[in-house]
């Protein structure tokens, strides 16, 4: 039983390059169905790597980055309390 795999034209323009490719390569004609199972065939056998790939791949500042960042900032001299900053975001409320 066949399912249709909805992709963008840039994944099918790259599918399309992997079949030709592996034609000239290998003599060999394979379909997109067959290329798809061998792609998913690969992922799966490794699949922990394949997993991974999705993770998000920041690692936090460096230490440089962190200094260059609070470089930046300023004391002014004035204390602020949790009450002033929820006054300035949220405004005071009626009691």
């Amino acid at each position: 039983m066949a399912t249709s795999v909805k992709m963008d034209q840039r994944t099918k323009d790259r599918l399309e390059r992997l079949q030709a490719e592996i034609k000239l390569e290998t003599g060999r004609k394979v379909t997109q169905q067959e290329l798809l199972k061998r792609l998913v065939d690969t992922a799966y056998d490794s699949h922990s790597d394949f997993i991974d790939s999705f993770r998000d791949e920041w690692d936090g500042l460096s230490e440089a980055e962190v200094e260059q960042l609070l470089a930046g900032t300023v004391a002014s001299g004035n204390p602020v309390s949790e009450e002033d900053i929820d006054d300035a975001l949220y405004g005071t409320e009626l009691e």
